[in-house]
């Protein structure tokens, strides 16, 4: 690999680094570069490159992504899809529910019914935060 590749690299990885500290709120830290290839590859190609692309906002390369986590299956995922939606305001609760609701007829009841509970968990979880922080916010001022 030349230098001037190396460089373009390092600057991707940095690019998706942002991004998926961006895209999940901090709740997926990027491992650091050259501990893990396959966390490299991901970092560059996924978030320093697809997630960037100006074509689509994040909150529609979720939905995307949503709708291929409850076809394949996955309710950590899932749930992690949830949190970071509802972190970033690209959906309420409300639609968070609905995703699944409109997906479930395209993937099945038995796979979409695996996602209900990670997804009550992950509005739960994000009230609770919220109210958290609130708190927070409330003891600082007061």
């Amino acid at each position: 690999m030349s230098e001037e590749t190396s460089d373009i690299d390092d600057e991707r990885w940095l690019i998706g680094a942002e991004k998926i500290a961006d895209v999940y709120q901090g709740m997926v830290p990027a491992v650091r570069p050259g501990l893990m290839e396959f966390s490299d590859i991901m970092v560059r190609d996924l978030f320093g490159g697809i997630w960037t692309r100006e074509q689509l906002d994040t909150g529609q390369r979720r939905l995307i992504v949503m709708g291929a986590i409850a076809a394949v299956g996955g309710p950590n995922t899932w749930k992690l899809q949830c949190k970071s939606a509802l972190k970033r305001g690209e959906l309420t609760e409300e639609q968070v529910r609905e995703v699944l609701i409109q997906a479930t007829p395209y993937v099945g009841y038995p796979r979409a019914a695996e996602l209900v509970g990670a997804t009550e968990e992950a509005i739960s979880e994000c009230r609770r935060e919220a109210a958290e922080a609130e708190a927070d916010a409330g003891d600082e001022t007061g």
